[in-house]
């Protein structure tokens, strides 16, 4: 995992996300969703869902939407019948995808996904094509902008907690768990005074891809094609982004 920063990729694509008008919302809505399907609606015992819904309301989210998405995420919300389905594929120079979804319409899904993959130069592979090329993992950010937070502290901190590895990027520490183990860690590290900044159980690719501009350029673009369905919850991507 060294050497690589999933943390520099997330703040690309979210500088990017929130440049757009209308994208924070559904970023807000995937991260509750995410943070309630992982670890519960319970706002008290869910530390994650907390800084979700945090934030959310810091951008002025509709307390309607946070609740419509943890009552999507928990099972509780009236009318609809939601499945979570996973595509996987390839993008532009072989970066590998894996997309998952929620949806109440898997025809209409299939059809979206199966586009922005075609209309980008990338194609759709069976269940298990890519996902191999990836471990999942508890993945907790620690902002240290300030530079305030002492390394040796927050690493001794995060494996008495049960984490894997700590790593030390530009302005933050990331840190990597089993994901057994994520709830207890991010727990642990909020009752020691921590500010989570961001953190989920998600994929974390075993190598990275990197592209000719040209490529890279055409990987985005589906990404940015399959982040405007309604129904995208996640995208992992093995792309190294250079810009």
């Amino acid at each position: 995992m060294a050497g690589h920063s999933k943390w520099k990729n997330i703040q690309k694509r979210k500088n990017a996300q929130d440049a757009k008008k209308g994208k924070i919302f559904m970023r807000h809505a995937k991260d509750i969703y995410n943070a309630a399907k992982q670890g519960g609606g319970d706002l008290d015992t869910n530390a994650t869902l907390r800084l979700a819904v945090e934030k959310a309301k810091a951008d002025n989210m509709p307390n309607d939407n946070i609740d419509r998405n943890i009552k999507k995420a928990t099972g509780t919300l009236d009318g609809a019948t939601y499945e979570e389905i996973t595509y996987e594929g390839y993008g532009p120079g072989g970066v590998a995808v894996i997309v998952n979804v929620l949806t109440d319409n898997k025809n209409r899904t299939a059809a979206d996904i199966r586009h922005a993959f075609k209309k980008n130069g990338g194609n759709l592979g069976e269940n298990g094509s890519v996902s191999f090329m990836f471990d999942r993992k508890g993945y907790i950010i620690i902002s240290n902008e300030a530079g305030s937070i002492d390394e040796d502290s927050i690493t001794l901190d995060a494996l008495e907690a049960g984490a894997e590895d700590v790593t030390v990027q530009e302005g933050a520490y990331e840190i990597y768990t089993e994901p057994e183990d994520y709830q207890e860690v991010v727990n642990h590290l909020t009752s020691n005074g921590y500010e989570i900044a961001d953190g989920e159980v998600t994929l974390i690719p075993q190598n990275y891809n990197k592209l000719p501009k040209e490529d890279e350029d055409k990987m985005m673009n589906l990404i940015d094609t399959l982040e405007e369905s309604e129904d995208v919850q996640d995208i992992h991507h093995n792309l190294e982004e250079s810009h």
